[in-house]
């Protein structure tokens, strides 16, 4: 590692110069950190229960739904009726979102990740 070199720029400000493989090295450490930080918190919530992973049985069935919304409404054993009853819409605009005919406004897909017990994230395909 070559020695930096410190300027001082006409203002007063210090500044570092290092050789381009340093920096390219410093960059490539510093997002293997962030990279390691994120899946630190991602088996932290895992671990808490605030992630909810589909057990390998049941890949196939979110894999067959035709919407993750469909997946995520027959995994809580819900029926089209309860659920759009306790998101307040009809059951036919619930129906046409399941099945990928009508994009959810983002406030009903809030609600219905809400009751759900889902992300916004997690229903969408």
């Amino acid at each position: 590692m070559n020695k930096p070199q410190i300027i001082q720029t006409p203002s007063g400000e210090e500044m570092v110069v290092i050789p381009r493989a340093e920096y390219d090295a410093l960059l490539e450490a510093s997002e293997d950190f962030e990279d390691a930080h994120a899946a630190e918190q991602s088996m932290a919530r895992i671990a808490s229960g605030e992630v909810e992973l589909i057990p390998e049985a049941q890949v196939d069935a979110y894999l067959d739904a035709p919407t993750p919304l469909a997946f995520w409404r027959k995994k809580r054993a819900l029926t089209q009726a309860s659920l759009a009853r306790d998101v307040g819409v009809s059951q036919a605009y619930l129906s046409e979102i399941e099945a990928g005919k009508k994009e959810a406004r983002i406030g009903v897909l809030r609600d219905l990740a809400k009751v759900l017990k889902v992300t916004v994230g997690e229903l969408l395909a």
